[in-house]
């Protein structure tokens, strides 16, 4: 068992700015890591999870029916679920829709894994379903906790129920494959609780069945494929705010907010914000991802999660909800809204690479300040960005991580600084082009809203694609800020009749870095390359580098 400080934690993916989250149990081994090899001999094509909530009890039960494409020679299949529930019971359904029949199979429990005997050997390319029961009291905690299900209550007392899971894994509440590189195609939820409650959850309601012991059934699909930690449950007397926008692919697209009762009259007036951020987001990016299904926001007793159509909201419609920082606009919102792109449709197939979910999203934040703020709101932002790095560890390191250790690193604050100073390098045009193409590979691609570009992504592929749109080599930027400790460091030195400069940390580079200096009052850009510089300057002369804040380094001298 291993307990997450809030240091280690954040906020996941709400901010690093925040404060961190208070968490009642130890949360078990956190997701993702190296993959068995029983599990990399499997392709997750659908789940679904039936569940039943039982707030009285603070427990659930549920029955889960996998469907997988065997890839090589399997003979137990694993899945992971936390050892705080217990498994009733595992069938394989053999045989074709016509003549399914359940059998009943074997299976071990080895701590938080699942394992469970085939009968035979699966062979490449066949097909297989499981069906698994279990049950009990899920990991738990306070409100305003992270890796946690959370039994809240609204103000007036009745059930407000939420789960969030990024670090610890869906495995705190359903059997699953429990690692970032295996998405389903698909996944049906149904949700049942008690009839004076509403279910809010990933995709498409395809609707609400009444049960004859006083509960409701809440049938959810999602067509796109879906992240484990993407899937959520929202479990409360809600009400709903509907609005629609219309896409830039030409679709309308409809937008919910499950709220409160007391909260609708705040969502009402927040709405126009909200859309403004989708408005910015495809104008920048291309269309929203997931049209086929929806957009949705549901207010929940956390700060915020990125859950896939359905983004936990728990701002209290504060702009200074993350991390007290006075934004000028919903910060939560628009960086929870950011990861539908960066996050659940690209997704990274290992944690090493989260960078590029955290840094991205919150560049997303600096893209919109700049636009709807102005450049010196950006500017404030990022020095506050600035001032919160800690540069102890590699932002994506080339070796298999944990969700639990990647959240140790300057995911958001140090990716963003990254994004910033790359678009310094290469320049507007540039970078935008970069942005646009990483999203949405082709234009075409830009025109199809009836599914979405889903796939999976990393920082090698992110490099090559800027290398290609900028025509330069970046490896040596790649490396000096991702791939090790520490950011370089530029040395200034005074000498007769003006200053040298020097870089330290750039190893292998390929180019001059433009480094702005501010000369008592007058600009000078010197081009700074791998044999250093020299300008110069009144030997009295009061000298600020890099004044507008561009790029990442520290001083010495």
């Amino acid at each position: 068992m291993k307990t997450w400080s809030s240091s280690q934690i954040g906020w996941l993916a709400a901010s690093a700015l925040a404060a961190g989250p208070l968490l009642s149990q130890a949360i078990p081994e956190s997701s993702g890591g190296p993959l068995l090899t029983e599990q990399a001999a499997y392709d997750v094509r659908h789940y679904d999870l039936a569940l039943r909530i039982h707030p009285a009890d603070s427990a659930i039960a549920g029955v889960v029916t996998m469907q997988a494409h065997v890839v090589q020679p399997l003979e137990h299949l694993v899945l992971h679920l936390d050892t705080l529930l217990a498994v009733d019971g595992i069938t394989l359904l053999e045989g074709g829709a016509d003549r399914e029949a359940e059998v009943a199979a074997n299976f071990e429990r080895r701590a938080g894994e699942v394992w469970i005997d085939l009968h035979r050997t699966r062979q490449p390319g066949e097909d297989l379903r499981v069906r698994l029961s279990y049950g009990g009291r899920p990991r738990s905690g306070p409100e305003g906790s992270f890796g946690q299900f959370i039994w809240g209550a609204t103000p007036d007392g009745q059930p407000w129920i939420t789960v969030n899971c990024e670090i610890p894994g869906a495995d705190i509440w359903w059997p699953v494959k429990d690692h970032p590189s295996d998405e389903p195609d698909s996944m049906a939820l149904h949700i049942t609780v008690p009839a004076d409650l509403t279910a809010a959850s990933n995709g498409v309601l395809r609707g609400v069945r009444s049960n004859p012991d006083g509960t409701r059934t809440f049938d959810w699909f999602v067509s796109t494929p879906i992240n484990n930690y993407g899937v959520s449950l929202n479990v409360a007397p809600y009400v709903t705010v509907e609005s629609s926008f219309k896409s830039v692919s030409g679709a309308s697209v409809p937008v919910t907010f499950w709220v409160l009762p007391g909260s609708r009259e705040q969502a009402v007036a927040a709405m126009p914000e909200f859309l403004d951020h989708m408005r910015h987001f495809e104008e920048t990016l291309g269309p929203y991802p997931f049209q086929a299904d929806k957009y949705g926001i549901a207010e929940t007793n956390y700060l915020g999660m990125e859950h896939q159509t359905i983004i936990a909201y728990g701002a209290n419609f504060e702009d200074d909800a993350m991390g007290g920082i006075d934004w000028g606009f919903d910060a939560l919102h628009q960086h929870e809204l950011a990861h539908e792109w960066f996050g659940n449709m690209l997704t990274p197939h290992d944690f090493r690479d989260l960078w590029l979910n955290e840094g991205f999203a919150e560049y997303a934040q600096i893209l919109y300040a700049e636009s709807r703020l102005g450049e010196q709101k950006a500017k404030e932002l990022l020095s506050v960005f600035r001032s919160r790095l800690d540069h102890t560890q590699p932002v994506a390191p080339r070796h298999a991580i944990t969700a639990g250790d990647a959240y140790s690193r300057d995911l958001y604050s140090k990716g963003a600084w990254v994004l910033h100073t790359l678009r310094t390098l290469i320049g507007e045009e540039a970078f935008f082009s970069l942005l646009r193409r990483w999203v949405y590979p082709s234009p075409e691609l830009e025109d199809v809203n009836e599914g979405c570009a889903c796939r999976f992504v990393s920082t090698d592929e992110f490099q090559a694609l800027a290398e290609q749109i900028s025509g330069r080599d970046l490896g040596w930027f790649f490396e000096a800020y991702l791939r090790r400790e520490g950011v370089p460091l530029l040395r200034l030195e005074r000498i007769e009749g003006g200053v040298s400069l020097t870089w330290d940390g750039f190893a292998g580079l390929a180019e001059a870095i433009p480094v702005e200096l501010d000369v008592g009052g007058r600009r000078v850009v010197v081009p700074v390359g791998p044999e250093g510089a020299t300008t110069p300057v009144a030997p009295d002369a009061e000298i600020t580098i890099d004044p507008d804040g561009r790029l990442l380094f520290e001083t010495v001298g």
